[in-house]
């Protein structure tokens, strides 16, 4: 495995086998890998000749209030875990190399990334956004994959990728739980044993969901209240937001779930924000999940 810091080393690595016509899967990343990153590298690998994983916290994706500085960050153990997950570079530049000059340009989706997390957070979608047109730039990838729990930068990346004719085929992967229903995330270490205790409530308030929309309830009002009244029991969840959405656009639903929809919930515990989801079906329930 390839451990790569430079633009111009990841671009010649990228040549060589771009050259050789070797297909070309990547997995960006933030660092403080887990086991729903390693679903995204297992994927990648079963996909593509040359597995790709980028690890580097992006600070223009976080807000002046934000946790940059207490994102977790471990990278000799990151790249221990590619380097068993059978990866072939792992690129983690500096922010001086990403950045070499002040950003004049920045990428952003008009409607997309002003919704939900990002009425709550403005400008990580930019920052994200951004940043994820400069790797896929750097790495010309055939596929690059992400995760589902990330529900909305998903369908942030997906946009970007349509609207500037990328090459890169973008794929979602389904959220990784731990054994209690908990999303998996690198902002689970951060939860005192406490929170950690509390946590699965939030999984637990959408399979309540769950279950009355596959008993036939399509009352979306009643649906969002089945969240609530769950993790209104748990008095150390902040309930930041609870949305019903069409799963293809976001665009909110009318009073009656009438097409494939995804169950987004944003809750704070002590200092740290979890997301997760769920997709719904009005005829079927596939989950966004994975266990």
């Amino acid at each position: 495995m390839q451990s790569i810091t430079t633009t111009l080393d990841l671009r010649q690595f990228v040549s060589r086998h771009r050259q050789a016509e070797r297909p070309i899967g990547f997995v960006p990343t933030m660092g403080a890998l887990h086991h729903g990153h390693m679903a995204l590298v297992d994927r990648c690998r079963a996909d593509n000749d040359v597995t790709i994983v980028s690890v580097f916290v992006n600070p223009t994706q976080f807000g002046p209030s934000e946790d940059f500085d207490a994102y977790p960050r471990d990278l000799e153990r990151d790249l221990a875990l590619c380097r068993a997950h059978g990866v072939d570079a792992v690129f983690h530049p500096g922010v001086e190399e990403m950045y070499p000059e002040p950003l004049l340009t920045v990428v952003e989706v008009a409607d997309l990334s002003t919704i939900l997390i990002g009425e709550q957070r403005p400008g990580h979608f930019r920052g994200v956004a951004t940043v994820v047109t400069k790797l896929l730039n750097l790495v010309e990838p055939d596929r690059a994959y992400f995760g589902e729990k990330d529900f909305q930068q998903l369908a942030v990346v997906r946009r970007v990728a349509l609207d500037l004719s990328m090459r890169t085929s973008i794929v979602g992967v389904p959220t990784v739980r731990e054994a209690d229903g908990l999303a998996a995330s690198s902002r689970n270490v951060r939860l005192t044993p406490d929170e950690r205790k509390a946590a699965p409530a939030i999984y637990e308030g959408m399979q309540a969901a769950v279950r009355l929309s596959a008993r036939g309830e399509r009352d979306t009002v009643l649906l969002l209240n089945a969240v609530r009244s769950r993790l209104a029991r748990e008095p150390s969840i902040a309930l930041l937001s609870c949305d019903l959405r069409d799963s293809a656009t976001l665009d909110p639903l009318d009073r009656v779930m009438n097409r494939p929809a995804v169950l987004l919930v944003t809750a704070r515990l002590g200092s740290v924000v979890l997301i997760d989801q769920v997709e719904l079906h009005p005829d079927a329930i596939r989950e966004g999940s994975a266990a």
